[in-house]
């Protein structure tokens, strides 16, 4: 065998290790993490990212009339700025977890700063709403050295999903056909009632998705449950 070709080997297969360990929402490798709840219950837990916006009360009032409680992971700057928007998420049954506190990518940052991010976030969401969250999601998706510390530290357990739903991107019905494909016994879906931090976002499409999902799925005998729910059912 050549030797440079062997080197070169290890080497990429050592790069595709560390990025599946990185970006891939089953790995555990740097923290632990959960991507689908139990297989066992016709289920599904929706969950949204980047909150509170000044449109996170129009999602709300459609999952009321829907009959839907749903978990969402709050950046500690977003509930800074909308703290009363942040409280009626907790208000209305809904699970609240920790979404960072400024949104920054973890990744090549030190232990340190991972645990001050993460702690920053946990401390405003509760403070503000009075639910201290028990779960984690990592902005985009990506876990890094330190991060099972922080958790361990924190009390937090990583919650991934099984489908994201890319709704920063694409229409709406695109969208609900992502989630359709990707229904399935303990499915995690990942939306977001935010953009990232930014102010007054249009989610618009994010919203006409469920509104659509939501009625198709329950017609394939899904239901609906938190993400506490989902991974920790007491039946």
């Amino acid at each position: 065998m050549n030797p440079a070709l062997f080197a070169a080997g290890i080497v990429s297969g050592g790069v595709a290790g560390m990025a599946w360990a990185v970006r891939s929402p089953s790995s555990t490798l740097l923290a632990p993490s959960v991507c689908r709840g139990v297989r066992t219950r016709p289920a599904i837990a929706l969950t949204f990212d980047d909150g509170p916006s000044e449109s996170t009360p129009l999602l709300l009032d459609l999952l009321a009339e829907e009959g839907v409680r749903a978990s969402f992971f709050q950046c500690g700057a977003n509930v800074r700025r909308l703290p009363g928007i942040a409280r009626q998420v907790a208000e209305t049954g809904h699970t609240i977890g920790n979404h960072s506190a400024s949104h920054v990518l973890l990744s090549f940052h030190s232990a340190g700063f991972i645990y001050k991010e993460m702690a920053e976030g946990q401390r405003i969401i509760a403070e503000t709403t009075g639910c201290e969250p028990r779960y984690f999601r990592p902005p985009y998706g990506v876990r890094w050295f330190g991060m099972r510390s922080a958790q361990r530290r924190l009390r937090l357990t990583s919650v991934l999903w099984s489908t994201i739903g890319k709704d920063w991107k694409q229409p709406a019905d695109a969208v609900a056909r992502r989630l359709m494909a990707g229904a399935a016994n303990g499915a995690i879906f990942c939306l977001h009632d935010g953009r990232v931090l930014a102010e007054r976002p249009d989610v618009g499409n994010t919203i006409e998705a469920v509104r659509r999902a939501i009625p198709m799925l329950r017609d394939r005998g899904f239901h609906f449950e938190t993400v506490n729910e989902i991974i920790c059912p007491t039946s």
